[in-house]
C-alpha cells in the first residue's frame, strides 16, 4: 500500500486553489444575474418572465452541454477544457456589454457564457480534484466549491456597487477583463490534468516500492464498471441524480430570484445584494464544513440533512415576517446552498469509481439544470401573473422533503469505496 508523505506542500492543494479562485471569479458573474432582472425587464422588455427564460435557457444549455464536456474530459483531460472555457467565459462577459435585447441576452448569456460555466465550474473541478485527492476528497471538494459561494459573498456586492457607480455595462466589462487577465494566466500555469504525470499518488501519498507485499492494491466499489452505461442500471445512481434534481429546482429559483425577492420586500438594491452576501457567506461556511465532516462520517445521512434545512429556509420565506423572513432564510438557505455539491460529487465518486465520473457528473447535472431551468422560468411566470413568489416557494419547500428522504435512502454502507476491504496482497514463494 501506498505510504503518507510528511513533508512539502502537496501539489494537489495549488490545484485546489486555483480552481477555486477560478470559481470564484466565474460563479460571481453567474451569481449576480438577479441583480440585472429588473434593470433588463425595463431596458430590455418583457418583464420577469422573458428575463428569467434567458436564465432558464442558460441552465438548460449548461446541464445538456455537460454530458458531452465530461466525455472530452474523461478522454482528454481538464486542463484544456478548463482553459479553454475560462477564454469563452471571459470573452462573453465582454460580450454581456453589449446586449440590447432579449435574443442577444439569450445568445451570449443563454447560450455561450452558460455552456462555458460547466467547462470552467462544478462537476468538471471537482472530477479534477477527485483524481487528485481520495481520503480527503470531501475536504478538497469542498474548497472548490467554497470558492463558488466566495463568488457570491464578495463579487455579487461588488458588482452592485459597480452598477451603481459605472452603470450594468461596464460592470461587465470589468467581470470579463478579471476572468481573462487572472484567472486565464493562473490557471495555464498550474492546472495538471493528474497526479501520476507528475509522479505522484492521490492525497500526495509516496509511490509505492516495486515488491513491497500490497503494493499499488487499492479497494473496489461492487458498483465500479468499465463501461459508464452500465451505472444507469443501479439504483444509488437514480437516488442520487433525482435528488440532485430537486437540488437544481430549489436553488435555480434564489439564484435569480432571491435578489428581487428581496427588493420586493422593500429593500434597496445595496441591501439586497448584502443579503445575498451574507446567503453566500454562509454557504461558504457550510460547504466547507461539510466535506471535512463527511469525510469521516459519510455522505448520504448529511446530504438528506442539507436538502431537508433547505426546504426549512424556503417555510421561513413564506411564513416569517419581514425583515426577519429575508435574513434568517437567507442563511438556511445559504448553509444548505452548495454544501450538496461536494457531498454529491464524492459520493458518486465513492460509488461509481473515477474512470467515467465525469461523464457520470455531467449526465448528474443535466438533471440539476433541468430543474433550475424549470424553476427559473415558472419563478417568473408565476410572479408575473400573481406578483409574489409563494407558490414557487411552496413546491420548492415541499420538493425538498423528497429529496430528503431519497438521499437518505441511499445504501452507502453497501455500495461506497469507503466501506470497501483492500484485497489481501497475495502471497509469495519464499524459496
Amino acid at each position: 500500500m501506498a505510504r503518507q508523505a510528511k513533508q512539502g506542500i502537496y501539489y494537489g492543494w495549488l490545484i485546489v486553489a486555483t480552481v477555486a479562485f477560478v470559481s470564484f471569479l466565474g460563479q460571481g458573474g453567474r451569481s449576480g444575474f438577479g441583480l440585472f432582472v429588473d434593470i433588463w425587464s425595463e431596458e430590455l422588455g418583457g418583464g420577469r418572465a422573458l428575463v428569467s427564460l434567458a436564465a432558464a435557457i442558460g441552465m438548460l444549455a449548461n446541464g445538456l452541454s455537460l454530458p458531452v464536456i465530461g466525455r472530452i474530459y474523461d478522454r482528454v483531460g481538464a486542463r484544456w477544457v478548463i482553459l479553454l472555457s475560462i477564454l469563452t467565459l471571459g470573452v462573453g462577459s465582454l460580450l454581456m456589454s453589449a446586449v440590447n435585447s432579449i435574443v442577444l441576452l439569450i445568445v451570449v448569456y443563454g447560450f455561450l457564457m452558460s455552456i462555458s460555466y460547466g467547462g470552467s465550474a462544478g462537476p468538471i473541478m471537482s472530477a479534477l480534484i477527485s483524481k487528485w485527492f481520495k481520503r480527503r476528497r470531501g475536504a478538497a471538494v469542498s474548497i472548490q466549491a467554497a470558492g463558488l459561494a466566495a463568488g457570491g459573498l464578495i463579487i455579487v456586492p461588488f458588482a452592485a456597487y459597480m452598477i451603481e457607480l459605472v452603470g450594468w455595462r461596464a460592470t461587465w466589462i470589468v467581470l470579463g477583463a478579471l476572468l481573462l487577465l487572472l484567472a486565464l494566466p493562473l490557471g495555464w500555469l498550474i492546472i495538471r490534468n493528474d497526479p501520476k504525470d507528475m509522479g505522484l499518488l492521490p492525497d500526495g501519498d509516496v509511490l509505492p516500492v516495486n515488491g513491497q507485499a500490497g503494493a499499488g492494491l487499492v479497494a473496489q466499489a461492487p458498483l465500479e464498471t468499465e463501461r459508464w452505461q452500465d451505472s444507469y442500471r443501479s439504483s444509488p445512481f437514480w437516488q442520487i441524480t433525482s435528488a440532485y434534481l430537486v437540488c437544481g429546482f430549489t436553488t435555480g429559483i434564489l439564484h435569480v430570484h432571491f435578489v428581487p425577492f428581496v427588493l420586493d420586500q422593500g429593500f434597496s438594491r445595496g441591501a439586497a445584494a448584502t443579503a445575498f452576501g451574507v446567503m453566500s457567506a454562509m454557504s461558504f461556511m457550510g460547504v466547507l464544513a461539510i466535506g471535512t465532516i463527511s469525510d469521516r462520517y459519510g455522505r448520504k445521512n448529511l446530504l438528506s440533512g442539507v436538502y431537508l434545512i433547505r426546504g426549512f429556509a424556503y417555510v421561513v420565506f413564506l411564513f416569517a415576517p419581514d425583515p426577519y423572513g429575508v435574513w434568517i432564510g437567507g442563511v438556511l438557505a445559504g448553509a444548505s446552498w452548495l454544501a450538496s455539491v461536494p457531498l454529491t460529487t464524492s459520493l458518486t465518486a465513492d460509488v461509481f469509481g473515477l474512470k467515467w465520473l465525469g461523464t457520470l457528473t455531467g449526465v448528474q447535472m443535466v438533471a440539476h439544470q433541468v430543474g433550475s431551468a424549470i424553476s427559473i422560468y415558472l419563478g417568473g411566470l408565476l410572479y408575473d401573473r400573481f406578483g409574489v413568489y409563494d407558490l414557487s416557494f411552496a413546491l420548492s419547500a415541499s420538493l425538498l422533503v423528497v429529496a430528503s428522504v431519497v438521499a437518505f435512502s441511499i445504501k452507502e454502507k453497501q455500495y461506497s469505496v469507503r466501506y470497501c476491504p483492500i484485497p489481501p496482497a497475495p502471497l509469495r514463494s519464499t524459496s
